[in-house]
């Protein structure tokens, strides 16, 4: 099969600005103190997905992976806003999926309609494809703060309550929440 010479350019113009995510910084800290990236937020999401791949029934896994990887595409623009500082009613939603939009541009109409759309159901989480997505999506980031060396005063206890609607909505996620918040339990202990 070969492809459009001008489809491929579209796409490797896409991709280039979707790099930025690479430097695209999220308040998430490395085991060795390094702020982490976007893109090493989305990577671990989707190894986080392929490890449980074999325990999720009645969900399509290459879905579910393309939600995982587009869902914070649109910070490749605008940036990350870290968990602590969002608040409801900030228009966040509105303002990713608009940077979503600006950057799915140069592709091809059908390649952007399939981004787009994979953004709007993670959004809604409404499928279990994004109920997954948006679940894991939490608990990869509190695994992180749990892990991650922070800074001093850094508040362990958020992650106690951080993403509970959107990790309570399977039994799975309850699952996994409760190891992940017995391990920022022990963090805190530790840094006490």
């Amino acid at each position: 099969m070969t492809l459009d010479p001008g489809r491929i350019s579209a796409i490797l113009t896409f991709l280039d600005a979707a790099n930025q995510l690479k430097d695209t910084l999220r308040s998430g800290r490395t085991p060795k103190g390094r702020q982490e990236s976007t893109a090493e937020h989305s990577w671990r999401l989707c190894l986080l997905v392929i490890l449980l791949g074999d325990t999720f029934e009645g969900i399509d896994l290459l879905r579910l992976i393309k939600i995982c990887i587009v869902h914070d595409l649109g910070e490749a623009i605008s940036g990350d806003v870290p968990a602590t500082d969002q608040r409801a009613g900030d228009d966040r939603a509105q303002r990713e999926r608009a940077d979503l939009v600006e950057l799915c541009a140069p592709l091809p109409e059908d390649l952007k309609t399939e981004m787009i759309a994979l953004w709007d159901e993670y959004a809604g989480a409404q499928t279990p494809e994004a109920v997954f997505a948006k679940g894991l999506d939490k608990i990869e980031t509190m695994l992180t703060h749990s892990t991650g060396r922070n800074p001093s005063g850094f508040d362990y206890g958020f992650n106690l309550s951080y993403g509970a609607d959107a990790t309570s909505r399977h039994p799975l996620l309850e699952s996994i929440r409760a190891q992940v918040d017995a391990r920022t339990r022990s963090r805190m202990s530790a840094t006490d």
